[in-house]
């Protein structure tokens, strides 16, 4: 009976969907705003429709790629970071095996474990797989957290796109005359849908990261539409 409760008892968890989460909800939001806030600044200016599409490609592509390029940055050097502490892990555990089991039986002390229990488990792990228990246990690093830069890197530019995407086609489908308002209108729908995803996905409440990134979207698209009517007036 115990077994079978334990089959059917499958616990999904929600932080285990943070890194990936994080990544495209930043890109896309990246892509939307800035993207949306160029064209719209842009359009303030009462520039051609063609002058707006030119501004928003060249805004997608430049800023998927400087995404692309910082993520991959970013999360090389946590891999670099990475590398050198397991390198550093290997040889202490091949010059003071020791002293990496005393610490290690440590850590499961102070996690709550008897001393005769901590003894069992360290020397079980140590045996088993020495350099993962302490990847795991003393560094905190686990194979489904490592860093993967040309994996973050594309999934950044991707999402950055996709997010980019949606001001370029509202302003190739909407009048001429419209172009900033139907831009405006269709990016805070875009925020609040991003924002409401996010929060489902991560499993919090829907209300604040809504109203969150879209006041932030509102603000960036005011303050360029600002300067593009003041540059139109000046041109």
């Amino acid at each position: 009976m115990r077994n079978k409760d334990r089959k059917r008892h499958n616990e999904g968890h929600m932080v285990a969907r943070i890194g990936w989460l994080r990544a495209a909800v930043l890109g896309a939001n990246d892509g939307l705003i800035s993207t949306a806030a160029l064209m719209v600044g842009v359009a303030a200016a009462e520039a051609s429709r063609g002058s707006i599409l030119v501004s928003g490609v060249a805004g997608l592509v430049a800023g998927a790629m400087s995404m692309a390029a910082g993520e991959y940055v970013s999360v090389s050097s946590q891999k670099d970071v990475e590398t050198a502490e397991l390198d550093r892990e290997k040889f202490e555990l091949a010059e003071y095996p020791e002293a990496e089991l005393a610490e290690l039986r440590e850590i499961y002390v102070q996690r709550g474990l008897s001393e005769d229990l901590a003894d069992q488990v360290a020397e079980a792990l140590t045996a088993h797989d020495a350099l993962g228990a302490h990847a795991r246990d003393e560094l905190g690093l686990t194979e489904a957290a490592a860093a993967r830069p040309i994996e973050a890197a594309g999934a950044s530019a991707v999402t950055f796109s996709a997010g980019a995407a949606i001001p370029l086609i509202v302003a190739v489908l909407s009048p001429q005359a419209v172009v900033g308002p139907a831009i405006t209108v269709a990016t805070v729908l875009g925020l609040v849908g991003l924002g409401a995803l996010g929060a489902w996905a991560g499993g919090a409440p829907m209300l604040r990261p809504v109203l969150r990134v879209t006041f932030w979207g509102l603000m960036a698209l005011a303050v360029t539409a600002l300067v593009g009517r003041l540059f139109g007036a000046v041109g």
